[in-house]
């Protein structure tokens, strides 16, 4: 694996370890307010980034890269309303998006296998973006009517884990 692919890569495993950590401690902040429905959703989606993460190290390790772990950046301990929380949900996702993109403009051009698995997770994005985007606009239909509130928050504590994972390295 070329210098420019394995810090192509490094980024984008940074990029789906702090998603992790942030929403985990989006998840516990929500988890304090009870609203145990979207604290679950939220640490599902956490696992489900690590995961991503854990794909990314596996592949780079495969082409026997070196992965290189940094720091993480110490996350908020409060995010708002659940509205607020989950827009910023999908902002985050939408710079994960945007990260994906900008990879696989470059890596299609010089390694059109590694183009694959960024191409895997592009694909992922959209729903993942379409998830958060379904989240608010039910939110915001909810406006301040508690019992609304609470509906959606048993919706969102049935999600269950979707995430294969990653195969062994």
């Amino acid at each position: 694996m070329n210098e420019e692919l394995q810090k192509l890569f490094n980024n984008l495993i940074q990029i789906e370890h702090v998603s992790t950590t942030l929403y985990l401690a989006m998840s516990a902040y929500m988890g304090r307010q009870n609203l145990t429905g979207m604290a679950h959703w939220l640490r599902l989606q956490s696992e489900e980034e690590r995961t991503h993460m854990l794909r990314l190290i596996d592949f780079v390790v495969d082409r026997d890269g070196t992965v290189q772990l940094s720091n993480l950046p110490a996350q908020p301990s409060n995010f708002g309303t659940p509205l607020e929380t989950f827009q910023k949900v999908l902002a985050h996702e939408q710079f994960v998006t945007n990260s994906y993109r900008q990879a696989f403009n470059y890596v299609n051009q010089v390694d059109p296998q590694a183009a694959i698995i960024i191409q895997d997770f592009l694909r992922e994005q959209i729903d993942e973006e379409a998830q958060a985007k379904t989240i608010i606009d039910r939110l915001k239909l909810a406006e301040n009517n508690p019992s609304a509130l609470l509906l959606l928050d048993q919706e969102l504590g049935r999600r269950t884990a979707t995430v294969t994972p990653p195969a062994a390295g």
